[in-house]
């Protein structure tokens, strides 16, 4: 089972949208699916969640936390193999760890993070707070964006990830993605 968790062999380049709960990271993947005319990984953590939500079980629970790790890599594993330029990932499992440290005093399943750590990015676009925070089912630290953030940050410090901070509209976000994804395709040459 816990091959599931594996990264499969792909020709793209395979970039992250990471950070707190709304910062424009689902608004932005999309927009770079489109104008790369490629695919994006949506967050499976909101659909199975909200299933939960809708059949009246209204928390997210840690024995949660493998599930949505084996649905958003059985995605990811299956768009990128439909794009062999750049696939667009609305989050990935370190993602997941660190809301599952922010959520559950600072443990993560040890699977987890084996997982989280050993699977490989190209390139992160971390989005900042300076994006309104929108209410819906799923949210629920509108009072800790900084926090959040900082935590996000400090992850992808701690593992040596390559990361660019996304700041700003979403005009300004999207150029700043595009130029960097196009050095990355273009040395990929």
């Amino acid at each position: 089972m816990e091959e599931a968790l594996r990264q499969q062999p792909s020709d793209c380049i395979k970039v992250v949208l990471f950070g707190p709960e709304s910062t424009g990271k689902t608004t932005l993947s999309r927009q770079l699916a489109e104008h790369y005319d490629s695919v994006w990984v949506p967050e499976y953590a909101r659909e199975y969640l909200q299933h939960k939500w809708d059949n009246e079980h209204k928390t997210c629970e840690s024995k949660d936390l493998l599930p949505i790790a084996y649905g958003q890599m059985k995605l990811e594993n299956e768009l990128a193999q439909k794009t062999d330029s750049v696939l667009i990932c609305d989050t990935d499992l370190l993602e997941t760890k660190v809301y599952s440290e922010a959520y559950y005093l600072g443990t993560c399943d040890p699977i987890l993070e084996t997982h989280a750590l050993e699977n490989s990015y190209d390139l992160y676009f971390l989005t900042y707070i300076d994006t309104p925070w929108e209410k819906d089912d799923l949210r629920d630290k509108p009072n800790e964006r900084i926090k959040m953030f900082k935590a996000f940050e400090n992850a992808l410090v701690t593992h040596s990830r390559p990361y660019v901070l996304l700041k700003g509209n979403k005009k300004e976000r999207l150029e700043i993605a595009v130029k960097h994804i196009d050095n990355l395709l273009k040395n990929k040459k």
